[in-house]
């Protein structure tokens, strides 16, 4: 890799002028955010990657700068069912367009199908592709069919009876009773 295609601060338009796509992989665990929401995450557990920018022509102006960012990976979460670990696919195909400015990108965010980011000196596109893979996240992790059945059991705050098994609850009210009595 040259060193003017350093992931973490990367030339957008020079990356797009060279028009050579940028593939790699990339521990888990070097993205911080995303190893947070992980359950067991493994050394070897990995995010491959690839980026290519474009340059596209329009009348009147300077050629827009394009990325177009996808990613696969396998992301261990917390099964929301079991409260083991599900092994999670996760994928990202997303273009992006570059605008000048903030106020631009604002302007534009509406109409545009695609999603803009403000053209910076120094882009780190990493910081991108960990916040499309948090995005990409289910919003509740679960097993088709869990390994192990989930124990589904309300919380049964009565005492056991002398047999072990749960005997009735205790009336809150005639807790209440007796402290009036007490008097």
């Amino acid at each position: 890799m040259s060193r003017s295609l350093q992931p973490s601060r990367l030339n957008m338009k020079a990356f797009a002028q060279e028009g050579v796509a940028l593939a790699e992989t990339t521990p888990l665990q070097n993205m911080e955010r995303l190893a947070e929401e992980t359950q067991g995450l493994q050394a070897d557990s990995t995010v491959q990657w690839q980026a290519l920018g474009e340059l596209r022509p329009r009348t009147g102006a300077d050629d827009e700068v394009w990325l177009h960012l996808q990613a696969q990976a396998t992301v261990p979460l917390t099964c929301q069912r079991c409260m083991g670990v599900v092994e999670t696919p996760v994928e990202v195909d997303q273009w992006y367009r570059f605008v000048a400015s903030e106020e631009i990108a604002m302007a534009e965010d509406d109409q545009s199908e695609e999603d803009l980011l403000v053209m910076e000196p120094q882009f780190n596109l990493l910081a991108v592709l960990e916040d499309e893979l948090l995005m990409a996240l289910p919003l509740v992790p679960m097993h088709e069919e869990c390994p192990v059945a989930p124990k589904l059991q309300a919380g049964d705050i009565s005492e056991p009876d002398e047999a072990g098994e749960p005997g009735e609850k205790p009336n809150p009210f005639a807790v209440l009773a007796q402290l009036k009595t007490k008097k």
